[in-house]
C-alpha cells in the first residue's frame, strides 16, 4: 500500500487497485492478446487451474515513492512488437500518473508469447 501526503490529507492506494488499473490499461491496448503469469504461483493458479485474477501478469515494485512496473504480455500475431510495447509503456505510465497520482520510475514489458 502506498500512502501520499497532500494538502488535503493522506491518500492510501492499495496494491490491488494499482494492479487492476494496470491490468485494465494493458488489456485495452491494441495488439495485446492477453496477460501471462509473472510468477510460478500465478502460473499454477491462473494458467493450469484456470483461475485468472485481475492483476495477473503485473508485478509492482516500490522504491521510495516511485514505482517500477513489470508486465508480462502476449502479443497478437502480425502486429509490430516494438509499437505494441511502446504503446503499453506510455499508456501504463499515463494511467498511473493521471488516475492514481503515482510517480512511475520505469515500466518494463516482457513479451512472453505470440498468439494467433
Amino acid at each position: 500500500m502506498l500512502t501520499k501526503e497532500t494538502y488535503l490529507g493522506k491518500i492510501s492506494v492499495t496494491d490491488a487497485y494499482i494492479k487492476s488499473l494496470v491490468y485494465r490499461t494493458v488489456t485495452s491496448c491494441f495488439g495485446v492478446a492477453g496477460m501471462k503469469s509473472s510468477s510460478f504461483c500465478e502460473y499454477i493458479t491462473g494458467e493450469l487451474l484456470g483461475r485468472k485474477q485481475s492483476g495477473m501478469g503485473v508485478h509492482i515494485v516500490t522504491r521510495g515513492d516511485m514505482l517500477a512496473v513489470n508486465l508480462h504480455i502476449a502479443v497478437t500475431y502480425g502486429t509490430n512488437i516494438r509499437a505494441v510495447v511502446s504503446s503499453v509503456k506510455n499508456k501504463v505510465k499515463f494511467a498511473l500518473e493521471e488516475y492514481a497520482g503515482l510517480s512511475v520510475h520505469t515500466v518494463n514489458v516482457y513479451v512472453d508469447s505470440i498468439k494467433d
